[in-house]
C-alpha cells in the first residue's frame, strides 16, 4: 500500500472513530454553500465559535477573501453545524476558517467536511492543501495527512499556530482541459450531475433560431460563457 492509500484508509477510519455509532446520531451531511442563505448559515457558525469563543476580532475574521472561496456547510440534521472556506491558489489550495460550534464537536461532522474538502481539492486537480494549524490540533490535522511545515510557529489573536501542508494523490477523473465543456460549466463539485446549461440541447430548432434572430435585431451579438 502506497503513502497515499495509506492516508486515505487512516482519513476513512478517522471519520468513523469520531462518530461511531452513527445510526443512532442525527444525519449528517456536508455541502457546497450555493444560496446567500447558505452563506449566511456558514458565517453565523464562524461567528459563533471565532467571534464569541476564540475572540478573534472581527475584521480578522472576514476578511475580505469570503467571497472568492468556496465555502463548505456541515449539517447536523437541518442545523448548520460546521463550516470550512477553501481558497484557490497557483497549485495548491488553502483550508482556511474551519469551525464547528461547541455542540456539534462529537458529532463526526468536522471529519466529514475535511474529507470533502480534500476531494474537492483532488477532483479540480490540486496536488497539495495547505492550512494552518492551531498548535494544540496539530495532532488532529495529522490524521488527514497533513504534516507540519519546517517552519517556526506563529501568532494570529492570541493563539499559536503552525503552517501545515497535506499532500493529494491524483484524482483519476481530475478535472481538464480535456473534459466535455458542458462539464466544466456545472456547478461546482456536482461535475458528475447535469447542469442547469445542459437543458439547452432540450430547446427546439425553431425556439433557438428566434433567439438568434432577436439577438441579431439590436446589432451584433457578443455572447460569452
Amino acid at each position: 500500500m502506497n503513502i497515499f492509500s495509506q492516508l486515505r484508509s487512516l482519513r476513512e477510519r478517522t471519520a468513523k472513530e469520531d462518530w461511531p455509532d452513527a445510526t443512532d446520531s442525527p444525519r449528517s451531511r456536508v455541502k457546497i454553500a450555493r444560496t446567500l442563505e447558505e452563506m449566511m448559515q456558514a458565517f453565523a457558525v464562524r461567528a459563533a465559535v471565532f467571534l464569541n469563543e476564540n475572540h478573534c476580532p472581527y475584521a480578522e475574521e472576514f476578511d475580505g477573501n469570503d467571497f472568492t472561496s468556496t465555502h463548505i456547510l456541515g449539517l447536523v440534521g437541518d442545523e448548520p453545524a460546521g463550516a470550512a472556506r477553501i481558497r484557490y491558489f497557483g497549485d495548491f489550495a488553502t483550508l482556511e476558517r474551519v469551525a464547528v460550534r461547541k455542540e456539534f464537536r462529537s458529532s463526526g461532522i468536522a471529519a466529514t467536511m475535511i474529507n470533502e474538502v480534500i476531494e474537492i481539492c483532488r477532483r479540480k486537480g490540486y496536488s497539495k492543501i495547505y492550512g494552518r494549524a492551531d498548535a494544540s490540533l496539530v495532532p488532529f490535522w495529522e490524521k488527514f495527512g497533513f504534516m507540519r511545515r519546517p517552519k517556526p510557529e506563529f501568532t494570529l489573536t492570541d493563539h499559536r499556530f503552525f503552517e501545515v501542508v497535506c499532500e493529494l494523490d491524483p484524482h483519476p477523473e481530475r478535472l481538464s482541459l480535456e473534459n466535455d465543456p458542458v462539464v466544466l460549466h456545472r456547478p461546482e463539485g456536482n461535475w458528475d450531475r447535469p447542469g442547469p446549461l445542459e437543458s439547452t440541447k432540450e430547446r427546439s430548432g425553431t425556439a433557438a433560431a428566434t433567439h438568434d434572430t432577436s439577438g441579431a435585431a439590436g446589432g451584433k451579438k457578443h455572447a460569452a460563457s
